[in-house]
């Protein structure tokens, strides 16, 4: 009988140690901090031994496989004795790839991957493809497998995911694009973080599919660095004629596969704005090469409803619109947000920077941004980039009193956007917790 411990009991290593005890192994669960109740329950209703609040080194480092948290750093104390000692340590993705014989599609980026999974999912669910969603985006694959397999699974992976990846092999690859974003895991350097990425395809064959954004500078960069890139590969494009297979042209998005053509006009798609072009290009090549034809891509392009916090519509008071984007944490996912809308901006930014470079983002306020309305412990960074650049710039540790400013300096036609640029974690448990005080700031001004 294998013997498997899992660290940490998180979703993730939650559906390992079930997956794992339904083939037989004898799993060991250690979480240093404490384990959800609902969790413990369904560890010991299953029978599988399990500790919290601290780890039994002897417990991890002797057995035959270690599933770690894609979390947890190679580096960390316990997983780097037990690879020491011989141990197959791995993720539980890779995991989870072992029981499955379902075709994956699997989708990373810096910005754009959550909505693109989405897409992607919902596009083949509407052609009524057999299709699991998982990865780092709802119930763990290895949880789902313990009820059930698919014939497609459409997977969120981050770049520590990635990391984990051994033998898993996606059929359909979707990298959106690359922008600096947790340096810290990757010894401050973006060689290695675009490294990381580029891991998506590492596995793949000729018969596999890599489609990714042609117009990337860092994405090209790990292109041309790499050994070897075997899949085929399906470059989308937003700002150029050439024949890539998919690109976005006048009020249309285009794509080529397998000497077909497809095309959508943009006024059929729920997504709007010039980043949603993209992931609805990259979801749209993905659902194409899995057999989606061109009647359900346009349905399931017209019908997606995207994930909360992602440019998400909330509310409109006196003719002034409030769009909630709090997943926009970095700057490049601001400077999608600021270029979306043709309006008049008030924009509400701030929290924890993230050694953000304020400057890629001037040719998105000039003449365009209004107001800018600081929402955080510390906004000197934001006030010394924006001072003489924006007309008026007010601060604030009140998302209440940063939606009834925008809504008394904002007139009937203009959008009250907050896109933060930053993370959350000085005023809110997470862009959750943010996203959805704005919601309610705004709901209360309605009321």
């Amino acid at each position: 009988m294998s013997k498997i411990a899992v660290l940490g009991a998180g979703e993730s290593g939650l559906g390992a140690a079930l997956l794992a005890h339904k083939q037989g192994m004898q799993v060991f669960v250690s979480d240093g901090g404490a384990i959800h109740p609902d969790r413990k329950t369904m560890l010991s209703s299953a029978g599988i031994e399990f500790e919290e609040n601290g780890h039994t080194e002897s417990r991890l480092i002797n057995v035959d496989t270690l599933i770690k948290s894609p979390g947890i750093p190679y580096s960390q104390a316990v997983v780097a004795k037990a690879i020491a000692n011989g141990v197959e340590v791995i993720d539980e993705l890779e995991f989870a790839s072992r029981y499955s014989s379902g075709k994956v599609i699997a989708i990373s980026g810096t910005n754009g991957k959550t909505t693109t999974t989405l897409l992607t999912y919902h596009l083949l669910r509407k052609a009524g493809i057999d299709v699991g969603l998982a990865g780092n985006i709802g119930q763990s694959w290895a949880g789902q497998l313990v009820d059930g397999d698919h014939d497609w699974w459409v997977l969120e992976v981050s770049s520590f995911q990635i990391d984990g990846f051994i033998s898993l092999k996606p059929d359909v690859a979707i990298l959106t694009n690359i922008t600096p974003d947790h340096l810290d895991r990757y010894e401050y350097k973006m060689e290695k973080y675009i490294e990381s990425k580029l891991g998506l395809i590492k596995n793949m064959t000729a018969n596999d599919h890599f489609v990714y954004f042609a117009e990337d500078k860092y994405t090209l960069q790990g292109l041309s660095n790499a050994s070897s890139v075997n899949p085929a590969r399906y470059p989308v494009a937003l700002n150029t004629k050439e024949a890539y297979a998919g690109v976005e042209t006048e009020g249309h998005l285009e794509w080529r596969v397998d000497q077909r053509q497809f095309s959508v006009a943009q006024s059929q798609i729920a997504l709007k704005g010039k980043h949603n072009m993209l992931n609805a290009l990259c979801a749209g090549m993905a659902a194409l090469i899995a057999g989606v034809d061109q009647k359900s891509l346009a349905h399931g392009l017209e019908t997606f409803v995207n994930a909360p916090h992602r440019m998400e519509a909330a509310g409109e008071v006196s003719g002034v619109r409030f769009v909630n984007d709090s997943k926009g944490t970095n700057v490049d996912a601001t400077a999608y947000a600021l270029a979306a809308y043709k309006e008049p901006l008030i924009w509400i930014a701030g929290g924890v920077d993230k050694g953000n470079d304020y400057a890629v983002l001037m040719q998105d306020i000039k003449d365009h941004v209004k107001m800018l309305i600081c929402l955080g412990k510390d906004n000197a960074k934001l006030l010394k980039a924006f001072d003489g650049e924006i007309p008026l710039i007010k601060e604030t540790q009140s998302v209440a009193e940063a939606v009834s400013w925008g809504l008394e300096y904002g007139k009937a036609g203009d959008v009250v956007l907050l896109s933060p640029a930053c993370a959350s974690f000085d005023l809110f448990k997470n862009y959750e917790d943010r996203g959805d005080q704005f919601k309610k700031a705004v709901k209360n001004l309605e009321a």
